[in-house]
């Protein structure tokens, strides 16, 4: 069996400590802010991000060009390892097209080696509660062929809750109208968000107030978990980690899982939802 290398997209969201102690590969999205333009995980930290943001900086984000991604790529099939990535959904983003064209790229080059691109149709930490399924599974010995399959498999059966803070950030996105962006503001709606089987944001329900939002993303990740116990549970947030730590605690108490592992979100994330964005993300046996 070849060695192979698990690498993903900055917009998995997993701690940077993490990443880097675990040494993997990971192709940025860009976020221009400021009048910059920064790599996703790399070159902007979520404080001074949403310092910008909170500044009335307005974040626009791109895609990685496959010559981004063949930067990263390369040197580990130089080395005579094979790839498995697992891209960002397609759903939102022309990334998953961009690896795909370095992908095809990098076989003509090397046509000894597997590369294999994945469009997992998640985002945020959902991207990244499948990245951390698959690592897992490689550290049990499962070859790369064995790993996408599963990947593929499984991967409609991450759900995602988001609950976003505030509403003209959605409008901005195009999202919902100028009109009842306003109003939500005025009357503190809070939009529940999921990412249905296209890997596309859908708007599922609304509550009045940030507490019963928070309380209602809880009770919807328990009942699509039926009673199972995930071994793993993920809390992304737009910077507010006692509200983070809050849901995570309820998620405990309500799912029985002591695996929670909470994440500022990312420029390229956070710029689309805003600060005060919370969400749960768990697997279960569809979205």
């Amino acid at each position: 069996m070849s060695e192979y290398v698990i690498t993903i997209n900055s917009t998995s969201d997993l701690p940077k400590d993490w990443v880097w102690e675990r040494e993997i590969p990971v192709v940025p999205l860009n976020c221009t802010i400021g009048g910059k333009t920064y790599r996703d995980m790399y070159d902007l930290t979520a404080e001074e991000f949403y310092g910008m943001l909170e500044n009335g900086e307005m974040a626009v984000t791109s895609q990685p060009s496959p010559q981004t991604a063949i930067d990263i790529l390369e040197p580990i099939l130089k080395k005579g390892k094979d790839i498995l990535h697992l891209s960002f959904t397609s759903g939102l983003s022309g990334t998953y097209n961009s690896m795909c064209i370095a992908a095809e790229e990098l076989r003509e080059k090397y046509p000894e080696r597997k590369i294999v691109v994945i469009d997992t149709l998640c985002a945020s930490m959902g991207e990244g509660l499948l990245d951390y399924k698959a690592l897992e599974l490689q550290k049990e010995g499962r070859s790369l062929e064995e790993v996408a399959q599963w990947v593929e498999e499984n991967k409609l059966k991450i759900c995602h809750f988001f609950m976003v803070e505030d509403l003209n950030h959605l409008q901005k996105g195009g999202r919902i109208s100028k009109t009842a962006a306003v109003i939500g503001t005025m009357v503190q709606i809070k939009p529940i968000i999921c990412l249905d089987n296209e890997g596309k944001l859908q708007i599922i329900r609304k509550e009045r107030g940030r507490k019963k939002g928070m309380n209602k993303i809880v009770d919807m990740a328990v009942e699509a978990c039926e009673g199972k116990m995930p071994d793993m549970v993920m809390v992304p947030h737009g910077n507010c980690p006692e509200d983070a730590a809050y849901v995570a605690e309820l998620v405990r108490k309500k799912i029985g899982v002591t695996n929670v592992m909470m994440n500022n979100l990312g420029p390229v994330i956070g710029g689309h939802t805003g600060a005060g964005m919370i969400a749960i993300v768990c697997m279960a046996d569809h979205r």
